[in-house]
């Protein structure tokens, strides 16, 4: 096994286009529709659960047991929860972020009979009008609203323009790749995620890798509600190593060029042992990598432990400042990322007593 070569205009390219489709939860159709065209691309097997999760297969020497790799496709967002007197729309978080994260960033709507553009304000927008009430003014949803770029003076022209409670709000990415290699964005978490992922499953088909048990990326639809892999996985799944943010600030040990590997997270620490083969790989194949606990956030891994799972379980992610806002990440850190995916997809399975051969015909007497 050899340290893959991954292809970083393939990895940067998909990054752009997933990041240019909205997909806050719940309103992901758009992304997973173009998830499916890219492993269509690749020659990968895919199927859609019920609710829209997507199941990839490379198929191994042996399907059963087999290991999945996940990422996600929703991001955060928000949904319209009052139609305001004054034209404006009060606003309710999609997933957990602060709303100091949302203040002034441009943004769609989506009605039901079309999208509309428009900007999250503070109540107190105005320095000029309010003076110094402006620094004063908590930060929490309650204190913005959106505004629309329509004539909206009054609730009546809300509705007039077919506005809605419960509309979804989506917020531009506002994306920045710098010469440096530095990449700068909303929503790298986890679109960043799924374009490594992406890049590690074309790696593995370039190289013709021998891939020892069934290789399943998945891509879910509802991670930053809380619910992720919970049920997107099926029962010859014995491992599961999801693909996330990695948290870079003081007091952690995530580097933004770097692989992390996450000792735990929220929902408590991962798989020993097959955190331990993850570390071995890297050090093994010259991949960057650090160690990490992230206390404030779970991942796929953790949905599917707590919807009952009996699998090992692990977490990487990609070194990313100011999560949940405007996020920054490295092209080292994605590459780093795609490469411990596709090499750990060439391992044998962590307990490999629990590879089951599917059993030939019956030898002939």
């Amino acid at each position: 096994m050899k340290r893959p070569v991954i292809d970083l205009d393939y990895l940067q390219n998909r990054l752009r286009e997933l990041l240019a489709i909205p997909s806050p939860v719940g309103l992901t159709d758009e992304v997973v529709r173009y998830t499916c065209g890219q492993l269509d691309a690749l020659g990968i097997d895919w199927e859609l659960t019920r609710r829209g999760a997507i199941r990839g297969r490379l198929p191994g020497a042996s399907g059963r047991p087999g290991r999945a790799v996940a990422a996600h496709l929703d991001t955060l967002g928000a949904m319209v929860r009052e139609l305001k007197g004054n034209g404006r729309l009060a606003v309710s978080a999609v997933g957990t972020w602060s709303s100091r994260f949302a203040e002034n960033a441009r943004a769609t709507l989506f009605t039901d009979r079309g999208r509309h553009r428009g900007t999250f304000l503070p109540l107190l927008a105005s320095g000029h009008a309010f003076a110094d009430q402006v620094d004063r003014q908590p930060v929490n949803w309650d204190q913005l609203e959106f505004r629309l770029d329509e004539h909206s003076a009054e609730r009546d022209d809300l509705a007039a323009l077919g506005v809605q409670v419960g509309d979804y709000l989506a917020l531009d990415p506002g994306s920045e790749w710098l010469d440096n290699g530095y990449i700068v964005s909303r929503y790298l978490d986890d679109k960043a995620g799924v374009a490594a992922l992406l890049a590690a499953c074309k790696a593995l088909l370039a190289d013709d890798a021998a891939l020892p048990i069934d290789f399943h990326p998945l891509f879910t639809i509802s991670e930053e509600v809380g619910s992720g892999a919970s049920a997107v996985l099926h029962g010859d799944i014995a491992e599961l190593l999801s693909v996330d943010i990695a948290v870079c600030a003081p007091g952690q040990n995530s580097d933004e060029r770097a692989v992390s590997i996450a000792a735990q997270d929220a929902s408590g620490p991962f798989d020993y042992h097959l955190n331990r083969l993850l570390g071995e790989l890297a050090a093994e194949h010259g991949v960057a990598c650090r160690r990490d606990i992230y206390r404030y956030y779970r991942c796929d891994s953790g949905a599917a432990l707590t919807a009952g799972c009996d699998i090992r379980t692990a977490l990487i992610g990609f070194g990313t400042d100011a999560t949940h806002g405007y996020e920054r990440t490295h092209i080292d850190a994605l590459r780093a990322v795609a490469e411990l995916i596709a090499l750990y997809a060439q391992c044998p399975p962590v307990a490999a007593r629990e590879v089951v051969r599917d059993a030939g015909p019956p030898a002939s007497p």
